[in-house]
């Protein structure tokens, strides 16, 4: 029997959990495997031909901003690019993004210039490192998947982004740096349509119904695609599961649902285990959590970096009244010491 029923010895799993969306993604994508089934379905046929995908790699490093490493994760790969039957002596790189906001980042493509910037200075630093000539700057194309729970109504074009006179569009388009980036909302698209390896679909499954509230409906808890999964994704994925502060009650109607009886055993011991060793947050910490970072990202859109001394502010904050008056602060506060004002 494939994937969770396995027998295996458990991994110790008394750490806390830190940043779960950000560890389930990593965990889950970091192999080039599900990587490259996830990319390939992200760009036309005319370039996945041109991608050598199963010589796809993880690049070292991270390229977001560190404020934003509340709401983002990234990933980088790169593979050999050219055309079909030729030797492809260039490298096309991938920057991976999650996005764990639900509301929308307007400026995502602003960010995303800045982090093509660094992958190609840190492309470049190898380069000069290493004696390589430099035959120019590697293609870098951006793919964000969004957390979301409702449509982002945003351009996945950063020429879109200037505010420029009608009329004079052809006049500037010159001087305007433009790209565009892959960008895939999990609120708006249907569970069947998420494509990969059935560790990346699940993966994606869970991180969309974490959004909607469908932690136990069937599209989570697809029998066939567990079974798919190796055991060590399937604990990463009930481990996420059984943070959320899932009731008791619904979680074990779930698993006595589960026809296999294999699976239905395993799920319920390593649930059992879990709760022992108390690691099982309530989703009341999960909610408090995104509201926090929903704060800090409305002030960081409006005035930009955030004091040290306002973000552990916002962060040592708790209940769900105050913290949704400070999130109203932060989108009405005309100054960020009006919203300092409110702390």
């Amino acid at each position: 029997m494939p994937g969770p029923g396995h027998a295996a010895t458990l991994r110790p799993m008394d750490e806390p959990i830190h940043q779960p969306h950000d560890k389930l993604f990593k965990a889950s994508f970091s192999d080039p495997a599900n990587a490259a089934a996830f990319l390939k379905s992200r760009v036309s046929p005319e370039l996945a031909a041109g991608i050598e995908w199963e010589s796809l790699r993880l690049e070292p490093g991270s390229f977001i901003d560190s404020r934003f490493r509340h709401s983002e994760s990234d990933l980088l790969f790169s593979a050999p690019f050219g055309q079909t039957g030729q030797p492809k002596t260039s490298r096309c790189h991938f920057h991976f993004l999650l996005e764990h906001l639900s509301s929308p980042v307007p400026l995502i493509a602003l960010r995303l210039l800045c982090y093509k910037t660094r992958i190609w200075e840190e492309c470049l630093a190898r380069a000069k490192a290493s004696g390589e000539p430099c035959r120019g700057l590697p293609v870098v194309m951006a793919v964000v998947v969004a957390q979301n729970d409702g449509r982002w109504e945003i351009s996945p074009r950063f020429a879109d982004l200037f505010d420029i006179p009608e009329g004079f569009e052809e006049i500037v388009r010159p001087f305007i740096p433009d790209f565009s980036f892959s960008l895939l909302q999990l609120g708006e698209i249907p569970y069947d349509a998420i494509a990969g390896t059935p560790a990346g679909i699940l993966t994606l499954r869970v991180l969309k119904a974490d959004r909607s509230g469908e932690l136990l409906g069937d599209e989570v808890w697809d029998e066939a695609l567990m079974m798919e999964v190796a055991r060590e994704c399937f604990e990463r994925v009930l481990r996420y599961l059984m943070r959320g502060g899932i009731d008791t009650q619904a979680f074990e109607a779930r698993v006595e649902k589960i026809i296999e009886p294999q699976l239905r055993s395993t799920t319920m011991t390593l649930a059992e285990q879990y709760i022992e060793k108390g690691i099982v947050k309530g989703r009341e910490e999960g909610r408090e959590e995104s509201r926090k970072a929903d704060i800090l990202e409305a002030l960081e859109i409006r005035f930009g970096t955030v004091p040290e001394g306002v973000r552990d502010a916002v962060e040592s904050a708790g209940g769900q009244q105050r913290l949704r008056e400070l999130h109203r602060a932060a989108i009405t506060s005309a100054t960020l010491e009006e919203f300092a004002g409110a702390l």
